[in-house]
């Protein structure tokens, strides 16, 4: 089965405006730095909002969750933003059950030419398929 991949924004996906030097989001970059890394490992992904997760609300995080209950699959990976990730996580682990969950972040945006992002996501696919499910 495939790991279900849930972009939520954070700096994986943050473009970076040369002329006022601001960080905004345009498009997820999550396809690019799948096939950077030669990514071999079945996926589906699905965008549930491109937000800084200092912006992410209750509503956001209880979104998150939802969607990890509902989704076929057992092995997911989010994509957040590192500011806010300890109150996601702690959200999860309250509401998702019988699932592995990885989230994980960048401090650099791909965009930038070279980011942290590319060796974490590898690593969350990694997690995803090794770690053992949460039975609750």
């Amino acid at each position: 089965m495939a790991i279900r991949i849930f972009i939520t924004g954070g700096t994986f996906d943050k473009e970076y405006n040369m002329l006022n030097g601001q960080l905004y989001f345009k498009d997820t970059h999550l396809h690019e730095l799948l096939e950077k890394g030669r990514n071999l490992v079945p996926v589906e992904i699905r965008t549930l909002m491109m937000i800084d997760s200092l912006k992410m609300t209750a509503e956001d995080r209880d979104l998150i969750a939802y969607q990890c209950e509902q989704c076929e699959e057992e092995q997911i990976v989010i994509t957040h933003g590192t500011d806010t990730m300890d109150k996601t996580a702690k959200v999860l682990a309250e509401k998702v059950k019988n699932k592995t969950v990885v989230i994980t972040g960048a401090m650099i945006p791909i965009k930038f030419g070279s980011s942290d992002g590319l060796f974490n996501l590898g690593s969350a696919l990694a997690f995803a398929q090794t770690l053992p499910r949460v039975f609750m």
